[in-house]
C-alpha cells in the first residue's frame, strides 16, 4: 500500500494503485447505482469552512461573557460624585460612563458589552461595597440582576491572599477547553476526510460503467 506525497492535493495513490482503483470502480455493479467521480464544487468546501469559523465566533468564551462585579466598580466609586448631584438618572449615568471611559478603563469593553442603568447600579452598590470591604476577588463574582454570586468556574489552585487557605480560582476562562477537542476533531476530520478522498482517482478521470 504505497503512498505518494509529491502531489497531494492531486493523488496520494502512486499510478499503478490508481489503475488498479479504476479497474475495480469499473468492475463492480454497485448494486445498479452508478457512481461518478465528480469533483466536490469548491463552493461547499467554502460553506464548511465558514460554518466551521462562525461556530466558533459564535461561541467564543469572550462573546458569551457574563458581567463580573469588577466591571462595575468604576462607575459605583462615582455614584456618590459632586458632579452627577442634581442631574436625572440618565444624565449622571451618562456622566460616569464617559469618565469611566475616559479614563481608559481596562474594563471598558465588557462595560460597552453590558450596558446599565442607574437603577441597575444602586441594586447591586451595597453588596459591591461590602465584597470590596472583605477584600474579595471581584472578578469572581457573576452580576445577575439585582444579585453578586459568585461564578461557578473552576480554575487553578490559588492561595487566598485574604484567608490564606488554598482554594479554586473562579475567573471566566477566555478560552474553554472543549475547544482543544473541537480543534482536534476538525483537524483529524478534515485530514482523514482529505485522504480518503486523494486515495481515489484523480476527479479528472471518469468511470465508463462497462459502457453504460
Amino acid at each position: 500500500m504505497a503512498w505518494k506525497f509529491d502531489n497531494p492535493l492531486h493523488t496520494l495513490c502512486t499510478d499503478d494503485q490508481n489503475e488498479a482503483a479504476k479497474a475495480v470502480w469499473e468492475g463492480e455493479s454497485m448494486g445498479g447505482i452508478k457512481e461518478d467521480n465528480n469533483r466536490l464544487p469548491p463552493p461547499i468546501i467554502g460553506i464548511l469552512v465558514l460554518t466551521i469559523v462562525t461556530a466558533f465566533l459564535i461561541t467564543f468564551p469572550l462573546w458569551g461573557q457574563r458581567p463580573t462585579a469588577a466591571i462595575y466598580e468604576e462607575y459605583i466609586a462615582l455614584m456618590d460624585s459632586p458632579a452627577i448631584q442634581g442631574k436625572s438618572d440618565a444624565e449622571a449615568m451618562e456622566y460616569i460612563v464617559n469618565q469611566v471611559k475616559a479614563s481608559g478603563s481596562k474594563w471598558s469593553a465588557a462595560q460597552e458589552r453590558h450596558p446599565l442603568e442607574m437603577d441597575d447600579l444602586r441594586l447591586i452598590k451595597d453588596e459591591v461595597i461590602e465584597l470590596q470591604r472583605q477584600k474579595a476577588d471581584l472578578r469572581e463574582f457573576t452580576v445577575l440582576g439585582d444579585r453578586l454570586v459568585l461564578a461557578n468556574f473552576e480554575g487553578n489552585w490559588i492561595t487566598d491572599p485574604n484567608t490564606g487557605e488554598v482554594r479554586r480560582e473562579r475567573l471566566q476562562p477566555w478560552w474553554d477547553k472543549g475547544y482543544v477537542i473541537d480543534v482536534f476533531f476538525i483537524i483529524f476530520f478534515c485530514i482523514g476526510v482529505t485522504i480518503v478522498v486523494k486515495r481515489l482517482p484523480d476527479y479528472g478521470w471518469e468511470p465508463k460503467h462497462l459502457g453504460h
